[in-house]
């Protein structure tokens, strides 16, 4: 092989080396990413994002074990976002031992990647185990009552516990959200038909007080006809007998006038008296005789006075 094609070799050769060292001394980190840099097994640098100078085959970046889509991958690019870690649905006993099965949704940031790094071993599973255990912990505290009801005291005690765990791991944990929490279906059948029976109560509690009202209202009501009756009825009576005075005041009046006009009549020498006394006896006389025989009681009367105004009556008509 000829000098000169051996020399181009040679240079093509170094020429490609070169090219290869310098690919590999030069690192470019994407923005909101990092890796940690070691130097021969030991800590060296901590990225930044754009382009970074390391050297090749003594700087390399270390593998660390993150978790996408609930799978576990081995990576040596540390995502500083924040992420979301959904766990699996687990079991939890509450207080009054109804057994209950939770998932949560777990939000944090990576803000110290050497912690992150070094602190741990399995990121990953150590905030998934935590969390677990964290939330067994919690609702352990609590009555299955008070576990449905209380999402966000249960979300924020959560927060502050994996927040003061994750700490020295560089972790910081912005947020737990519980998505569902499953009872048994006995504790649903039971829960269902206790709902039902509270609705049934209130149904109930509600019906008797519209008729504890409508009875209240009736008789009220009735009370105040009663009332206005009274004062009604009271008011006729009033009217009725000042109407009973007033006619025998009338009569007592004209009976008055009718004994002047007689005495007018028949002057001051016979007594009207004894005309109006004979006028009594004749209507009574008209009466008993119109009247029914069988019923009919005759008492005794002194004839000689009615003879008597019988004939008072006729001197009334002689001629002075």
């Amino acid at each position: 092989m000829p000098t000169d094609q051996i020399f181009l070799i040679v240079i093509g050769v170094i020429v490609l080396l070169a090219l290869i060292i310098v690919k590999k001394s030069l690192v470019i980190i994407p923005q909101s990413e990092t890796k940690i840099i070691e130097r021969l097994g030991k800590y060296h640098a901590t990225l930044r994002p754009g382009i970074n100078i390391i050297i090749p085959f003594i700087d390399r970046a270390k593998t660390i074990v993150a978790m996408t889509n609930g799978r576990y991958h081995y990576t040596n690019a540390i995502d500083l976002r924040e992420q979301v870690y959904d766990f699996d649905k687990q079991n939890v006993i509450t207080k009054d031992n109804v057994q209950t099965q939770i998932n949560a949704l777990l939000y944090f940031q990576i803000v110290d990647p050497f912690k992150a790094v070094y602190e741990i071993n399995n990121l990953p599973n150590a905030i998934e185990k935590l969390t677990q255990t964290t939330l067994r912990n919690i609702i352990g505290e609590l009555e299955l009552d008070e576990t449905l009801t209380s999402r966000d005291t249960i979300n924020t005690k959560l927060r502050a516990v994996l927040d003061d765990a994750t700490n020295k791991w560089g972790i910081k944990v912005n947020r737990v959200e519980l998505q569902d929490i499953t009872p048994p279906q006995t504790v649903l059948q039971a829960m269902e038909k206790q709902m039902q029976a509270e609705r049934n109560k209130r149904a109930m509690v509600l019906t008797s007080e519209g008729q504890k009202a409508a009875a209240i209202l009736q008789s009220e009501g009735q009370k105040e006809a009663r009332i206005n009756q009274a004062e009604a009825d009271k008011q006729t009576a009033i009217l009725q007998a000042e109407g009973e005075a007033q006619a025998r005041i009338r009569k007592a009046e004209a009976e008055a006038i009718a004994i002047e006009r007689v005495n007018e009549a028949v002057g001051k020498s016979a007594n009207p008296a004894h005309y109006l006394l004979a006028q009594k006896y004749i209507a009574m006389l008209s009466d008993v005789a119109s009247g029914d025989k069988t019923k009919t009681v005759y008492l005794p009367y002194e004839a000689t006075n009615l003879m008597g105004s019988i004939g008072g009556i006729k001197d009334l008509f002689k001629e002075p």
